[in-house]
């Protein structure tokens, strides 16, 4: 997903198009900003307009999937893995998600270009 979303970041800039991307850990203690920022960079991902968050607690990014993208970040109790959901949601400058779009295989690339164009302005 994320080497996906660096050729949406490309995309965007080839446009000419300013949005910021924010990438949530699905898994904060394992997931340190150096550790993030070492995947991020060899995926090609820009931190001009890139932040990767992470710092929280797993309830918190587990409730906040839920209430706030209608998906899921699980990791059941003893697990190693997260069980997550896999879509690039497009949010507008009130907060508001306004499409999602799948974000491992098939991405519309252009189609998240375009929409990101009429968001943006």
């Amino acid at each position: 997903m994320t080497r996906n979303m660096a050729k949406i970041q490309d995309m965007l800039k080839e446009e000419g198009i300013e949005a910021e991307i924010v990438s949530f850990s699905v898994d904060p203690k394992v997931d340190t900003p150096e550790k993030l920022k070492k995947f991020a960079s060899a995926q090609g991902a820009d931190f001009n307009n890139w932040t990767f968050v992470t710092g929280y607690t797993q309830d918190k990014i587990e409730s906040f999937a839920k209430e706030s993208f209608h998906t899921i970040a699980d990791k059941p109790e003893g697990a190693d893995q997260v069980a997550h959901g896999s879509q690039f949601f497009l949010v507008n400058q009130e907060g508001k998600v306004v499409k999602y779009y799948r974000g491992a295989s098939e991405v519309p690339f252009e189609q998240i270009v375009e929409d990101v164009k009429i968001v943006a302005n």
